[in-house]
C-alpha cells in the first residue's frame, strides 16, 4: 500500500456528505488519504489507535470533521503532533454554530486549524497546501488549480460585461 498523505477522520456515518467533498479534492490532486468514522465519545480507544497508526503510516495532515460539540478535531491534535483541520458540521439546532465555536476554542497548547461550517474542500485544499511545502509536484499541481481559478472568474467577468452591453 502507498503511503498516507492526509487522515480523515468523521464522528458520525451522517457527516460522511460533507466529507466527501474532502475526499475528492484530495483525489483530484493526487493525494493518498484514509477515511474513518470514529468518535471521540464512543471510540476513545480506536481514534487513538487510528491516530498513531497514520502516523506510521505516513500521514502528514489530519482532517477531522464534527457536528455539536465537536470534540474530535482537539482529541486528534492532542493525540498528534501533525497538523489537525477541523471543519465544524453543520446541525439543525444551531446551524453549526455549536461545532464552529467548540473546534475555534481550542485550548492553548492545542491548536486546530479550521474552516467554514461544512468547509471540507477547503480543510482539504489547506491540508494540500501543507503537503506543498515540502513537495514541488503538489506546489505545481496547486499553482495550476489556482491559475485554472483565475481563468474561470475572468471568463465569467467577460460573459457578464458582453451580456450587460446587449
Amino acid at each position: 500500500m502507498s503511503q498516507v498523505q492526509v487522515a480523515i477522520l468523521m464522528g458520525s456515518d451522517s457527516d460522511y456528505p460533507v466529507m466527501k467533498k474532502a475526499e475528492e479534492t484530495l483525489s483530484d490532486f493526487g493525494i493518498k488519504y484514509e477515511t474513518r468514522i470514529l468518535s471521540a465519545h464512543r471510540t476513545p480507544v480506536q481514534t487513538v489507535k487510528f491516530i498513531k497508526w497514520a502516523e506510521k503510516s505516513g500521514a502528514k495532515v489530519f482532517i477531522a470533521g464534527a457536528g455539536g460539540a465537536a470534540h474530535l478535531p482537539g482529541v486528534v491534535a492532542a493525540h498528534t503532533t501533525m497538523p489537525v483541520i477541523g471543519i465544524p458540521i453543520l446541525s439543525k439546532s444551531t446551524s453549526g454554530l455549536d461545532s464552529l465555536l467548540s473546534i475555534v476554542q481550542m485550548p492553548s497548547g492545542v491548536p486546530v486549524a479550521t474552516v467554514a461550517i461544512d468547509g471540507s474542500k477547503n480543510a482539504a485544499l489547506l491540508a494540500i497546501q501543507i503537503l506543498g511545502t515540502s513537495d514541488s509536484g503538489i506546489a505545481k499541481k496547486l499553482i495550476g488549480f489556482k491559475k485554472q481559478m483565475e481563468r474561470e472568474v475572468l471568463e465569467k467577468n467577460k460573459k457578464l460585461m458582453k451580456e450587460s452591453r446587449t
